[in-house]
């Protein structure tokens, strides 16, 4: 199923989207008019809580009345939200061969910019830096700065070289510790589209203090997660779907997640060493090779729109605008 948390006439409800991503399908709404249990309804979370129970129960609610009268909105006719407005947790990991290679280029090349220097060259070939083999490295960011598809990116007033970074990620839908990697497919809810934007003369200056990224990836609207999410059923071959940038209409990006030095599985067994993981928490499995403009030293400009497609999910879209000034 592809499931959406959306705005309807200022309620945020959730619903199941259908009709060729055209429809959606209000599930607290058909809950109501079938006299079953709503609550699990109320909000993506709820959903997620209450389990593979409440999710059977979307399906059949779906199967036994998607053509009834007044349970259905155009989705040109709504808002569309992250599929979780405010996950538990967020973590974001860098794990892809080209980007781990290339991206650590892109730094040298704006920091000798930033200082006024001449840039030096991008090579063909890089090689990865030997920790990002040896464990998955990751970070955590703000998720009380997330947004959906179609709002627009504010562009932070402190920044001039801002980036896009195509991800896929998902939401766990089960907690537990020490969580095995043979087992930790079990815990993803379903998968969605993550733009990680980037602040990057921020962040190539505040991480020479061996921490960070910090204010390079926490300004408003930073996250941006959607349009919907995916299941897991319905993806289980995730890690070959092709995955694609437009920057203005412009192909950046074209490849998928085969490159990847570890697995979803694996990142959330890491994750879960000695960490209680939580159901409602979002994992993005970091940039995919060309899924920035750092690999490439070419940065956003006002007004520029991003559209990133996964097969199987969808697209996520959004212009990023500077701030006007009085």
């Amino acid at each position: 199923m592809k499931l959406a948390t959306y705005l309807h006439h200022g309620q945020q409800r959730i619903g199941i989207v259908h009709g060729g991503d055209s429809r959606l399908f209000d599930l607290a709404d058909a809950a109501e008019r079938d006299g079953t249990a709503r609550d699990c309804f109320a909000s993506m979370l709820e959903l997620i809580d209450a389990g593979d129970a409440a999710l059977d129960l979307a399906r059949s609610l779906f199967e036994r009345r998607a053509a009834q009268e007044g349970l259905n909105h155009d989705l040109a006719a709504v808002r569309l939200l992250s599929p979780v407005p405010v996950p538990r947790q967020m973590r974001g990991f860098t794990n892809f061969d080209g980007h781990l290679g290339r991206a650590p280029l892109g730094v040298k090349r704006l920091l000798a910019r930033l200082k006024g220097e001449e840039p030096p060259p991008l090579p063909e070939k890089v090689e990865v830096p030997a920790i990002n083999r040896e464990r998955p490295i990751y970070l955590k960011t703000n998720r009380y700065s997330v947004i959906g598809t179609d709002t627009d990116i504010r562009w932070p007033r402190f920044a001039h070289y801002m980036d896009y970074e195509l991800e896929c990620g998902f939401f766990l839908g089960r907690g537990g510790v020490d969580i095995k990697a043979g087992k930790a497919l079990e815990h993803i809810f379903g998968y969605t589209i993550f733009n990680d934007i980037s602040a990057r003369d921020e962040q190539v200056v505040e991480m020479q203090g061996h921490l960070g990224p910090a204010k390079g990836k926490d300004f408003d609207t930073g996250n941006v997660i959607g349009p919907w999410l995916v299941t897991r059923d319905e993806l289980p071959d995730i890690r070959t779907r092709r995955m694609t940038a437009h920057v203005n209409g412009e192909l950046r990006a074209d490849t998928n997640m085969s490159d990847g030095v570890f697995t979803f599985e694996e990142m959330i067994a890491f994750v879960s060493r000695d960490e209680t993981l939580h159901a409602g928490e979002f994992i993005s499995g970091g940039t995919v090779t060309g899924g920035s403009g750092l690999e490439f030293d070419r940065y956003l400009a006002d007004g520029d729109l991003m559209e990133f497609t996964i097969d199987g999910i969808g697209t996520l879209r959004n212009h990023i605008v500077k701030p006007r000034h009085d």
